[in-house]
């Protein structure tokens, strides 16, 4: 029996995992191997070395493979050459070295300003209590971005009018204050008035449904998603489009990075930083539309 077959026993039997799961460590290491055997000539798993293992990996990314997939063939061939150490059948691993690919990290999306404006500005939102909080609900994750459990969590007390704070709760319970200028507070004003009048028996949540219970997350998402696809076409819209929305717009009119950071609750600001490269390549776009030698 090939060593090949005994690993995916060992897998299938041993390991018990799935036959689809085992089919495809066969299929990476059948590749590597006809790889191996085309490239440089190999022709057992002990010639194999750490530098064909990265000209494997040079070549799967030449002719197209994602780095996602290049790290899970990768995966695949580590999983090989460990059961061939425990085995004896290798004195070394060829992959102890070896770094796979980084993942390219997706840029966050976000809407544009006048994408915006127009949603908050023209768009109708529906008549009497649920229209005004529906509004409301997607003018506070813009004003602030703050999180769709955030949102959620704040009650009553949760929003100091006087100070002009919004007390969030946030990962691990962590509390932080965001301030809220005038335009949400004169908004926030209407809709707990109306809502008071509407709805005799409520919770103590700020944003209660006409039942008077706290909003739960489908129903958030479903308002978000349904009000962004009056005014833009892009496949994702939920509410943390809008709080990278939030912070997109923040940067672009020269807010501080660390500012940003607390704002949003982030631990650390390099999380934060994923911004900076949204609003080059927004800069990037402006650019290559206006500039005659683009």
């Amino acid at each position: 029996m090939l060593l090949a077959d005994t690993f995916l026993d060992y897998l299938r039997y041993e390991r018990n995992y799935s036959e689809d799961t085992v089919k495809a460590y066969g299929e990476d290491i059948r590749q590597f191997q006809e790889f191996g055997g085309e490239s440089v000539g190999l022709q057992s798993p002990p010639e194999v070395v750490a530098d064909v293992v990265r000209e494997w990996m040079m070549h799967l990314m030449d002719h197209g493979y994602a780095t996602t997939s290049v790290n899970r063939k990768l995966s695949s061939l580590r999983s090989y050459y460990k059961f061939l150490l425990r085995k004896g059948e290798v004195k070394a691993d060829p992959l102890r070295k070896i770094t796979g690919p980084k993942n390219k990290k997706h840029l966050p999306v976000f809407l544009k300003e006048g994408d915006m404006n127009r949603l908050l500005d023209e768009v109708d939102f529906g008549e009497g209590f649920e229209g005004c909080r529906d509004h409301l609900v997607v003018a506070m994750f813009y004003a602030t971005g703050m999180r769709l459990s955030e949102l959620i969590g704040l009650d009553n007390g949760s929003v100091d009018f006087a100070g002009g704070v919004i007390k969030v709760t946030g990962k691990r319970n962590k509390q932080r204050l965001i301030p809220f200028g005038e335009e949400l507070r004169t908004e926030m004003e209407a809709y707990v008035r109306l809502r008071d009048e509407t709805v005799r028996n409520r919770s103590d949540a700020f944003f209660i449904r006409k039942t008077g219970e706290r909003l739960y997350p489908g129903i958030v998402r479903k308002i978000v998603t349904r009000n962004l696809a009056k005014v833009v076409t892009v496949k994702k819209r939920s509410p943390h489009v809008l709080r990278h929305t939030f912070a997109t717009s923040m940067l672009n009119h020269e807010a501080e990075l660390g500012a940003i950071k607390e704002l949003l609750g982030h631990e650390s600001v390099a999380t934060t930083e994923i911004y900076t490269h949204t609003t080059f390549e927004e800069l990037k776009k402006v650019y290559n539309q206006a500039h005659p030698r683009a």
